[in-house]
């Protein structure tokens, strides 16, 4: 049996050549596979939401995901207790309510009925 390097279109085949009975039967073997190190690529941060923070002014009620304010259940100087529903906002066709991190009197309120706000806004403070 012989062995023989054949290219065929830029690609090199090895291939054994065995005689049989006077005649020539070539047998085609696959092209042994390179191995090709890819670098890793860092994966893109994914921002991370803000954690309720106690501000000068009193606790940040921070908005968890990116939506549309669609109705505001306290106005400002309203006494909230702690897991009072205080706005709605929609995110992906569904209706989540926002709730407060807090007790307290709403000492401010940053955006409006239809808003568009981003994950970590400031939504209200409660004070």
């Amino acid at each position: 049996m012989k062995k023989f390097k054949i290219t065929v279109d830029g690609k090199t085949y090895e291939v054994e050549v065995e005689e049989i009975g006077g005649g020539i039967s070539p047998v085609v073997s696959t092209p042994t596979p390179k191995v090709v190190s890819i670098p890793a690529q860092k994966a893109p941060s994914t921002p991370k939401p803000k954690l309720p923070v106690a501000s000068a002014e009193g606790e940040e009620v921070i908005a968890p995901m990116p939506g549309k304010i669609l109705q505001l259940k306290a106005k400002e100087g309203d006494s909230v207790s702690e897991g009072d529903t205080i706005l709605i906002l929609e995110a992906m066709k569904m209706e989540n309510e926002i709730i407060a991190n807090a007790s307290g009197s709403i000492k401010k309120i940053n955006v409006a009925v239809n808003d568009m706000v981003d994950t970590g806004d400031v939504l209200m403070v409660i004070g």
